[in-house]
């Protein structure tokens, strides 16, 4: 009798774990960045967002929010520095409150701004410090990609 049951040798059997291990290695790496990419495409909807804001603070008031004033102009009626005579009842913002970026770091507000003549509003990403590369670099609202 011939046996033809042909079992796989161990060469074999470690060629395809070698394979299983490399591709799972690409797939787990490109699943590990997401959720950094969807933090940095939500701060980007903030920007936007609170630009928006911004915009409508600016055509009720006539002018934006002050540096010193900054984003709780969007929650509370101005106490300091120009105090606007038309202020939306109960403010800007829903909730109450000026939402954090992403990193539960504050947004970084400047008016007027250095790089549009009307503000500058930014997140300084993934690591809290102005600069960086990557997940670490700047998101600004005159520099949305």
């Amino acid at each position: 009798m011939v046996n033809n049951n042909r079992g796989f040798t161990l060469i074999e059997i470690l060629v395809v774990v070698i394979i299983l291990g490399i591709f799972i290695g690409l797939v787990s790496s490109r699943i590990m960045d997401k959720p950094e990419e969807a933090r940095r495409t939500k701060t980007k909807l903030q920007i936007e967002n609170l630009s928006a804001t911004l915009d409508q603070y600016y055509l009720d008031t006539g002018y934006y929010p002050s540096t010193e004033q900054g984003l709780e102009a969007l929650v509370e009626k101005p106490t300091v520095g120009r105090i606007p005579k038309k202020y939306r009842e109960g403010g800007y913002l829903k909730g109450g409150k000026v939402p954090l970026d992403p990193w539960s770091n504050r947004y970084v507000y400047l008016s007027p701004g250095v790089n549009s003549k009307e503000f500058d509003l930014e997140s300084y990403g993934a690591d809290g410090e102005d600069g960086g590369e990557g997940f670490d670099a700047d998101v600004e609202s005159w520099n949305l990609q």
